[in-house]
């Protein structure tokens, strides 16, 4: 392992040449009302989670910096956007479906082309591996065409006029007004375009502020944005939350809050405006998805199956499972399996071909797991995988801490990283009463083939989490299954189809079936004179 540390981080030249950087980017653009404005003010610094050699002394690189704008400066993207709307009468929200879908496609293919320079700040900003990086983006582009295909189906189910009663009437989806959209730092070009596209696929209006780590990766973006759309239907704002976001959501005019990160954050936000009831949102929150391990199993589907979910993109991920019971007939054998598949996983940089352990990019994040694994064996467990919790720099060796117990921190704390608790259980009343009493409830894994316990553990948990898995990892797709949570881990729900409706309010167009209305609503859809009365099928 000493060794492994000391070679972890290269000499600069030995980056491959596809994946070096060039000089530190400094930027100041930001996307306002259809113009990319330049910031004269603050910059902050964006550091890499990787560090390089130079002279043989270790050293984190600067990626470059971006902009820390003021509120005032943020009050001009959401006064552009609160303009582009224009309470319902502008041209994006009064767009026919078919022209925004046109629009929307444009920018797709301009964000194709940008794949290779998003992708190495994807490696470089998050420490995510190549592999990771390049499905990250290509999943976002089939996400954008899923989206573009299923409001193509909803606008032709609402083509067609019902008669209930002697009432004539077409049932349409509006948008709902200014959208704040904000994403996480794990997946943040992902997470966060599976709100900011139907948000303005809907024909809302938009700010949005790239996560906190990420945030050099939207600047190749920029002009597609800003050529794709009308002014003032997407701006692009930087800056800390506390400064710019909090005046964007106390001015009361958001009306949709689309954010990815934690219950805390979310709440303060929400608590800032003025009009909390007309306030929409659509929130992916804390987990702490639980893996549970029944003593008649197939103990090698549910290791690799509780590996991956552990420690895919080293733990950082919502979706993660993050801490395992284990029944006592099957732990040892569970932990020697386990143990043994995690000394394959290959830790280096990001490019490196097959890699699967990288650095983290938060910073204080490695004194943060010290902390849990520290406390956690000071109270009995013991890290059981050799190496287990040795770090350098940004980097740290997961830790396979066990048992684990109800008094240890990492037993309730979302870790977030490369920590795996093991709880070993006897009763399984203790894991049902675990899941009962958690403030989160997004998902859970049962791994086991008794299909009397399995169905009975599936009715218990079906009111306490979003999404039970059997004998797999917890997950978010396919993109076209829905993804929510309960208590502390969400609100609202989020897929292809369900985003479509969490961004618009379904209006209904309604008349008494009678001669004279019957002509009126005719000549309206004949001589096109609305864009939302419409008979038009969408191809």
């Amino acid at each position: 392992m000493e060794s492994l540390l000391d070679n972890l981080y290269p000499n600069a030249a030995d980056v491959p040449q596809a994946w070096q950087l060039g000089a530190p980017l400094e930027q100041r653009d930001y996307l306002v009302g259809g113009e990319l404005r330049h910031w004269d003010g603050p910059l902050a610094t964006v550091r890499s989670p990787v560090w390089l050699k130079d002279n043989g002394q270790e050293q984190q690189v600067v990626l470059g910096h971006a902009p820390l704008l003021d509120a005032d400066t943020a009050m001009t993207a959401l006064d552009a956007a609160v303009q582009a709307y224009d309470k319902g009468r502008g041209a994006w929200p009064n767009m026919r479906v078919a022209e925004r879908i046109g629009h929307v496609e444009a920018f797709l293919a301009r964000m194709r082309e940008q794949r290779q320079a998003v992708v190495k700040l994807l490696m470089w900003e998050i420490g995510k591996n190549l592999a990771d990086s390049e499905k990250e983006f290509d999943r976002t582009c089939d996400y954008i065409n899923e989206t573009i295909n299923a409001l193509k189906d909803l606008d032709r189910r609402s083509s067609r006029f019902e008669l209930v009663q002697g009432t004539l009437g077409q049932i349409r989806r509006a948008p709902l007004g200014v959208a704040l959209c904000m994403g996480p730092y794990n997946y943040p070009l992902n997470e966060t375009f599976t709100t900011l596209i139907p948000a303005l696929i809907m024909g809302n209006t938009v700010v949005f502020k790239p996560a906190k780590f990420g945030v050099l990766l939207i600047r190749p973006l920029l002009e597609a944005f800003r050529d794709s759309f009308p002014p003032g239907v997407i701006n692009v704002i930087y800056g800390k939350g506390r400064e710019t976001v909090s005046a964007v959501m106390a001015s009361g005019k958001v009306d949709v809050f689309a954010f990815i990160g934690t219950h805390k954050a979310a709440s303060d936000l929400k608590k800032l405006h003025p009009r909390p009831h007309r306030l929409r949102a659509a929130l992916g929150l804390d987990a702490k998805n639980p893996g549970i391990v029944l003593p008649r199993v197939d103990l090698d589907n549910a290791v690799e199956q509780a590996l991956t979910g552990a420690l895919s993109f080293n733990g950082q991920r919502c979706t993660a499972l993050k801490i395992l019971f284990v029944h006592e007939d099957v732990v040892e054998a569970f932990l020697d399996k386990f143990t043994r598949k995690l000394a394959t996983l290959k830790p280096g940089m990001p490019w490196e071909p097959g890699v699967a352990l990288t650095p983290l990019p938060e910073p204080g994040k490695i004194d943060y797991l010290d902390g849990l694994v520290h406390d956690a064996t000071d109270k009995g467990a013991r890290v059981v995988n050799e190496h287990g919790g040795r770090s350098r720099g940004s980097f740290f060796y997961p830790a396979l801490l066990y048992p684990v117990s109800a008094q240890m921190r990492v037993y309730q704390e979302e870790q977030f990283g490369p920590v795996v608790p093991i709880v070993p259980y006897r009763d399984l009343q203790t894991v049902i009463d675990y899941v009962l009493d958690s403030d989160y409830g997004q998902q859970l894994s049962l791994f086991g083939n008794d299909p009397a316990t399995v169905g009975s553990l599936i009715d218990i948990f079906a009111n306490q989490v979003g999404r039970i898995n059997i004998n797999t990892q917890c997950q978010r797709g396919p993109d076209t299954y829905p993804f929510n949570g309960r208590k502390n881990s969400a609100e609202g729900t989020l897929s292809v189809h369900d985003a479509l409706r969490v961004f618009s309010i379904r209006t209904l167009v309604a008349t008494r079936f009678e001669d004279d209305n019957k002509a009126l609503f005719s000549d309206i859809i004949r001589n096109r004179r609305s864009s939302f009365l419409t008979t038009d099928y969408i191809f």
